[in-house]
């Protein structure tokens, strides 16, 4: 059998995928799976146990182009199962054009007419996007909610062992959407309460001036900015061993929980109703404590505050984010 799981979208939303190839290895554990995803995010699955390959199909150089030759791809292969969790049309084409029986996906996808099963995808009913990505493999598995999981690789966790002499940190201090994202100067409040523990900057090479930013105007000088010098994995297993790492809602949380590592996950403009909040065991959501007539102001966030005071955001204390650290020994 080889089963063909499909998501190619943004980091964190495959990351949340990946319960359902836990899921489908678990109950078909002969079957050959692969996963088609976005170039950049393929580093993600290096020495995936329970992968056999991974398709990438490049949406920034020669997109159209490349759109064609991964759907040829796709039906020459001649899947058994092709599951789409991605709800946007040009998936729904590679799935259309597969030539596979048995299609799966989520209503919302332009080309679901094509699918044998399809699956209400609903924000807002508090289900966690891994329970609705579950959903769609519920005649095969009957499963509860999965945890998402990665897999770093002995030399990932080698690359970061120098990181680790003594007890730290981490943060993620940056998200694609402004209105997702703690303000630098929020961050810096916080990280001036910190005085025991090492604190490390995580992010991608965009993200590295803003952590900059950050180290400049923090009186806490134990800081090192490790933007854009860890691959995904690297982040993982450093992550994994931290003592609290902190995340917008964004990708790093999602990261943090695949490798069951504490996290606080910081929500401003979006609500932890949506379905995206952290799954680790040891986990915590800080937001506003106040009711506001504004939020949430929309599922992604925005470039900009739309009531142009951003109080989600500002009006959120170090003490919250400090309550979420274990005491120092």
């Amino acid at each position: 059998m080889k089963i063909l799981v499909i998501q190619t979208a943004f980091i964190g939303d495959v990351v949340l995928a990946t319960p359902v190839i836990e899921e489908m290895h678990k109950h078909f554990p002969e079957a050959k799976i692969d996963f088609l995803l976005r170039k950049g995010n393929e580093s993600l699955f290096a020495g995936h146990p329970f992968l056999n390959k991974v398709l990438i199909w490049d949406k920034k150089t020669n997109k159209t182009p490349n759109l064609i030759k991964i759907t040829k791809e796709v039906r020459r292969t001649k899947y058994s199962i092709v599951i789409n969790l991605h709800r946007f049309a040009s998936s729904g084409l590679i799935t259309f054009f597969s030539g596979v029986k048995e299609k799966i996906g989520f209503d919302k996808n332009p080309f679901s007419f094509c699918y044998t099963k399809k699956v209400k995808h609903i924000i807002g009913n508090s289900k966690h996007e891994v329970e609705r990505n579950l959903e769609l493999i519920s005649a095969f598995t009957n499963s509860t909610l999965v945890k998402p999981s990665l897999y770093p690789t002995p030399a990932d966790i080698e690359n970061v062992k120098e990181y680790k002499a003594s007890q730290y940190i981490c943060i993620a201090p940056s998200s694609v959407w402004f209105t997702k994202q703690f303000p630098a100067h929020k961050w810096v409040e916080f990280i001036n309460k910190i005085s025991t523990y090492k604190i490390y900057l995580l992010g991608a090479p965009s993200d590295s001036t803003l952590c900059e930013q950050i180290i400049n105007s923090s009186l806490n000088k134990n800081i090192l900015n490790l933007s854009g010098k860890l691959t995904f994995l690297q982040s993982a297993a450093l992550m994994k061993d931290a003592v609290m790492n902190y995340s917008n809602d964004s990708a790093p949380l999602h990261i943090a929980s695949s490798v069951n590592a504490p996290i606080t996950a910081v929500f401003c403009s979006t609500v932890p109703g949506f379905g995206f909040g952290p799954l680790s065991d040891k986990s915590f959501i800080v937001e506003i404590k106040e009711k506001l007539y504004c939020r949430p102001c929309g599922l992604h966030g925005y470039k900009a505050c739309p009531q142009k005071h951003f109080n989600c955001a500002e009006k959120i204390n170090a003490e919250q984010l400090l309550e979420t650290i274990a005491p120092a020994p």
